[in-house]
């Protein structure tokens, strides 16, 4: 009966949160004021419901209890960043990278290398926090726009939470579905390859306009500064090696990162001559470095546990917002609303790939949608033949893939926070992130029999 109370409001506050939070983008303000008004405006709607303020208040702080994790690591990865900077192992990573990829078509390179470290750490944002600042300064000493070269890295990096039998997305996805990892990357597979295919054509086709404009001579000065502010050498590279092999070991992330922070800690001390009071600096406010070229310096500076309040904010307003919705099981009915007159294979793997979407999209991570639909559909696909694997690959294919394409979104936020770049300008460049979507759809139209009954 609750329930039922609870669904006739359930597109008002939908609604009204996704408006919250768009006037937030539209005037350019913080995002966690948006969320607060969504909470703010859904509180009292749920009490005129039948819930009461103290299990409301419960819904969102056990929501925020069960995130303290992904609250680490997020504070981690801006400890990570400051550090590998003032440690010499981004510097030196791009150093060398100036000097191997100078001849590459270097936006293929990106998506490739991206694609690699992502599947290989099983993190995406991880990737991009490592590599993908490396990779973003190199293409600043190349002058390719940073939008467009973190477009390709994001591309490569969410490879991570579609295939990587380490992600955290991935074994969520395989333990809701209940499939195993052998069969789901086999039926992954038949919908990533053309994506990829495509993908790398056009950054090849792209990446060839900026061949022409690196500057070697600017490309020595970059290299000579880079030089002269920091130790470089190739036995930094062991440090994100060794992160990298302890990640294929299955080594849990929080340790892992915390590896890889000291590490960094020690080789800022000991190698680069930074003091004590300096590499805490950097900790709490981010790496500012003086190699007295100001792009350079643009390049090399970021991170800090600072950089990354404003996210943990708009994280904590997520998680209570979500809290609330499915605590007060308001997700649910218009899930179950929306595929109640389904009458086809391909109408169901269609609305699952809309359904995941729009989660997404409202929850703001792609966690919960994995969980909802994963559940909730599995009866409505045996109904009508469909494999479980398929489900999963919908999922993966759609919700999935396009939360870095979402500004509220929290992978969106924390690439924001990492590299400066917003949404809106990378996006229209993380080809994959479109083309998966759209691939599993087609597969459903031209591999699926039709299938017509009475649900």
């Amino acid at each position: 009966m609750e329930d039922n109370k609870v669904e006739s409001g359930s597109y008002l506050i939908l609604i009204a949160s996704l408006v919250f939070i768009l006037i937030c983008i539209l005037l350019d303000k913080p995002l966690y004021f948006g969320f607060a008004g969504a909470v703010a405006f859904t509180v009292p709607v749920l009490i005129k419901k039948g819930y009461d303020i103290r299990t409301l208040n419960s819904f969102m702080l056990n929501g925020i209890k069960g995130c303290s994790r992904l609250m680490v690591i997020i504070l981690l990865t801006g400890i990570a960043v400051s550090i590998w900077l003032a440690s010499g192992v981004v510097p030196t990573l791009i150093y060398y990278g100036f000097e191997y990829i100078k001849h590459a078509n270097y936006l293929l390179v990106c998506f490739a290398a991206a694609a690699v470290v992502a599947v290989v750490t099983g993190t995406s944002i991880g990737t991009i926090s490592t590599i993908g600042i490396a990779l973003l300064g190199i293409g600043k000493g190349f002058e390719i726009p940073a939008h467009i070269v973190l477009g390709a890295v994001v591309s490569g990096a969410f490879f991570a939470d579609r295939t990587s039998p380490i992600s955290g997305i991935v074994n969520i996805t395989l333990k809701t579905v209940n499939i195993k990892y052998r069969d789901y990357i086999i039926s992954i597979l038949e919908t990533l390859m053309p994506p990829a295919v495509i993908t790398a054509a056009v950054y090849y086709f792209l990446g060839r306009g900026y061949m022409s404009v690196v500057n070697p001579e600017r490309i020595a000065e970059f290299q000579h500064s880079i030089g002269s502010s920091f130790v470089v050498s190739p036995f930094i590279l062991l440090l994100p090696l060794a992160v990298i092999i302890l990640s294929l070991f299955g080594i849990n992330i929080i340790f892992n990162m915390s590896i890889g922070i000291f590490g960094g800690a020690i080789l800022s001390k000991f190698l680069q001559n930074n003091t004590v009071p300096e590499v805490i600096q950097y900790i709490i406010s981010g790496y500012h470095p003086r190699t007295g070229i100001g792009e350079l310096n643009e390049i090399l500076r970021g991170g800090g546990i600072l950089s990354m309040v404003e996210l943990l904010l708009i994280l904590s307003g997520a998680v209570a917002l979500n809290s609330l919705l499915e605590g007060a099981n308001m997700i649910s009915p218009i899930i179950q609303g929306a595929v109640k007159n389904v009458k086809s294979k391909v109408s169901m793997i269609c609305r699952t790939a809309a359904l995941s979407s729009l989660i997404t999209i409202i929850t703001c991570d792609q966690v919960l949608g994995v969980i909802i639909l994963g559940k909730i559909l599995q009866n409505k696909f045996e109904t009508f033949g469909i494999s479980k694997i398929k489900l999963a690959r919908t999922i993966a294919d759609s919700g999935t893939a396009i939360a870095p394409l979402i500004p509220w979104n929290v992978n969106s936020i924390i690439i924001l926070a990492i590299t400066g770049i917003p949404t809106m300008q990378y996006a229209p460049y993380a080809l994959m992130c479109y083309l998966l979507p759209f691939m599993t759809i087609l597969f459903s139209l031209f591999k699926e029999k039709p299938c017509f009954r009475s649900v």
